[in-house]
């Protein structure tokens, strides 16, 4: 009992950012005592295909490559299990709102993105890095705060899926607009949409049908849901020690090249999310369907950027979109805790 109320409590926030600074704490000091930046990592989707054809060695690169999609399913998974196949049905119908999250994520973000890196990084591959990051939404993790923020969780999936599949056309098109020519395989979008949305949906669709067939909904909103939000605060640590070990040693030794980084990245998530979430406040929207436009107008792709930034780039342009969830995950935390408090605010009930 005394451990469900400190989890609750973990999900009110009263707790949160205590864990979230010990977490990064945690992660800057393992990476710069393994020095794992010096190691030559694995992308994520080439160690789980190595898994299934049984290729895989088991050594501390191999295995930190699998840290980020375990976190993230152990992040997604419960917001999945939150969401109703009828909720979906309903999401469909959202013109407005979806094409709020379009407008931002195509038309405004990448070009705003383009425009913090042009006024505050001076350095031509980080500044490649910083555009890189802000090309494509984010396609997994904006689930998580949407969920975490008490948002419509299944508008966001839509919007997420609704994201995926436009991005897969559209990378190739901003980047060379954006960069230049960059040559690499837009499979590793698909890829991407399978590994960190398609099997978190899966599994959280699977876990609520079984579970409400057999215990019903209300019991299994009362005995699983304060389970599976644990989970998923627990896969959010466990994420962010995991990006900080990364590059911990990095951040210790050229902390003055990670704000120069992470400078325009934090404007930008600000910005972007209090326009979008004032917007849709102004076009009458609900809260909990603002706080699901802003967060997916908001996040960008980072596993899509770390993977074009490794295949097509050098090591600085790839240090830059590795940067951006380090800021982004904190960043994304405050503005949950800034959303679910302006919300007495800036919505009433009907």
């Amino acid at each position: 009992m005394n451990a469900l109320k400190i989890l609750k409590k973990l999900e009110d926030f009263r707790l949160l950012p205590f864990f979230v600074i010990i977490s990064i704490i945690a992660g800057i000091l393992i990476g710069k005592e393994l020095g794992i930046s010096e190691f030559q990592l694995t992308p994520p989707i080439d160690a789980i295909k190595q898994i299934l054809s049984g290729t895989f060695t088991l050594t501390i690169p191999n295995a930190l490559s699998l840290g980020v999609p375990v976190g993230l399913f152990l992040m997604i998974y419960p917001a999945m299990t939150n969401v109703r196949i009828e909720d979906i049905g309903n999401a469909l119908k959202a013109k407005k709102q979806l094409a709020i999250v379009l407008l931002f994520n195509f038309a405004v973000a990448p070009f705003f993105m383009l425009l913090l890196a042009n006024l505050f990084v001076g350095d031509p591959e980080f500044h490649m890095g910083v555009v890189l990051y802000g090309l494509a939404p984010c396609i997994a993790m904006v689930i998580v705060f949407t969920y975490l923020a008490k948002g419509n969780n299944a508008l966001a999936l839509v919007l997420v899926a609704f994201n995926s599949i436009l991005q897969m056309i559209l990378i190739p098109v901003y980047a060379s607009l954006l960069i230049g020519n960059v040559n690499f395989d837009v499979f590793i979008v698909a890829e991407s949409v399978i590994l960190y949305l398609g099997i978190p949906l899966l599994f959280g669709v699977m876990t609520r049908k079984y579970c409400v067939k057999r215990y019903g909904e209300k019991e299994f909103e009362n005995k699983f849901t304060p389970i599976l939000s644990a989970l998923s605060i627990i896969g959010l640590l466990f994420t962010l020690i995991v990006m900080f070990s990364l590059k911990g040693d990095v951040i210790l030794e050229t902390p003055g090249i990670i704000l120069i980084i992470a400078l325009p990245i934090t404007i930008f998530f600000i910005i972007m999310f209090a326009v979008v979430y004032l917007v849709s406040w102004k076009l009458k929207l609900n809260y909990e369907d603002s706080v699901a436009c802003a967060f997916n107008s908001t996040g960008r792709d980072f596993e899509i950027a770390i993977a074009i930034a490794i295949t097509a780039f050098t090591p600085a342009v790839a240090l830059a979109t590795v940067v951006g969830p380090l800021i982004e995950v904190p960043v994304m935390l405050f503005l949950v805790w800034a959303a679910k408090n302006s919300k007495s605010k800036l919505f009433t009930e009907k």
